[in-house]
């Protein structure tokens, strides 16, 4: 054991603070250094991914993924290459890919959609053709929420409305015709724009096609305007709880900092219940998504209020985040040591 944690992060990018780092990597760094480990950070180009998998196999016995993808100009394919070969040759990857991919990709609602975490009308189209024979269908059934498996911070996540079908009345499981007026509003921003569902099917034929395109679909959540739940966890261990409030506008439904939402802190004991139910899914949860071994090493779960047939308050998963999950205004929480214990306690016991 070589005692030496390597910290990857991207170049440039608006996550980036004065000294060019995120906010959260020195921190951790600093930690791990506090626990008798030596840390350092690299940043992590394409052209460099043969040196940095040669200087890292020699020296380090893990590495901390601190990149949010959208920020290499090439994409993760590079990257996640050299990742799985690193962890081939018995250096720990925190988060492996497989992980990241799985437990961040969107069509694990779909994959949950047989659980209480998820409601049952949770669908995954990969096939454009699939998509555009069922979405006619399924937005028969009321306002739907659609998903592409790329975006981040509500871009290209719609929420996909009936205004006018031509036609009149129509029934649940119907399927709609193309020249159906719809609404569509997209959380990114909460902008609105009106038009046809077959422009808007040939519209997400983008989201589909390439390397990981998909599309969930799912019921909306009207009380999504009372704000959106937040688990944040380190490991299996929940550390705080946010509720982030969309902007009290028409047709806002984005939780997002960019869109104008209020974020409220609080401890994971003041929601017990939902908190309590989370963790203990944590191993059905990595069943489902591929039998995985560990968690990712940060890592959120997004819930929205519902309720249930007794009129009691319940949740709904609406995603799960774990590519880069940032804490930096948290650091006075001491969640850079929770994560540097975390990551010492699986190089010693070596998974």
């Amino acid at each position: 054991m070589k005692k030496y944690i390597v910290v990857l992060e991207a170049e440039g990018g608006s996550d980036k603070w004065i000294d060019g780092h995120r906010r959260d990597t020195m921190p951790i760094v600093n930690a791990i250094k506090e626990k008798g480990y030596g840390a350092e950070v690299l940043f992590f180009r394409d052209s460099w991914s043969n040196e940095i998998f040669d200087y890292v196999l020699d020296k380090a016995d893990a590495v901390i993924v601190r990149i949010n993808p959208g920020n290499l100009p090439n994409g993760e394919g590079k990257l996640f290459e050299m990742l799985r070969q690193l962890h081939d040759s018995d250096v720990i990857i925190l988060t492996h890919p497989n992980t990241m991919m799985r437990f961040g990709a969107k069509d694990a609602l779909a994959k949950l959609a047989d659980t209480d975490l998820v409601t049952d009308d949770t669908y995954a189209y990969y096939d454009y053709d699939e998509f555009k024979k069922t979405f006619p269908k399924s937005i028969s059934y009321g306002t739907r929420v659609l998903k592409q498996n790329r975006g981040s911070t509500g871009d290209g996540i719609w929420r996909v409305e009936v205004v006018d079908t031509k036609i009149g009345k129509y029934e649940a499981g119907d399927t709609l015709p193309l020249d159906t007026v719809i609404k569509c509003t997209e959380a990114v921003d909460n902008h609105v724009e009106y038009t046809s569902l077959g422009k808007f099917v040939k519209f997400c034929k983008q989201y589909i096609e390439g390397d990981n395109g998909m599309l969930v679909d799912m019921r909306f959540m009207p009380r999504i305007v009372e704000g959106e739940i937040r688990i944040l966890m380190v490991s299996d261990k929940p550390i705080f709880v946010v509720h982030k409030k969309p902007v009290q506008e028409k047709d806002a439904f984005s939780a997002t900092i960019a869109s104008g939402a209020t974020y409220t802190y609080y401890k994971p004991e003041e929601f017990p219940e939902l908190v309590d139910k989370f963790v203990s899914s944590i191993p059905m949860i990595s069943d489902k998504l591929g039998k995985i071994k560990n968690t990712p090493l940060i890592w959120t779960g997004d819930f929205m209020l519902d309720t249930d047939e007794n009129g009691d308050d319940t949740y709904v998963l609406g995603e799960m985040n774990c590519s880069c999950v940032g804490f930096f205004s948290h650091l006075d929480m001491g969640i850079q040591e929770m994560v540097a214990d975390e990551v010492i306690r699986r190089v010693e016991s070596k998974v």
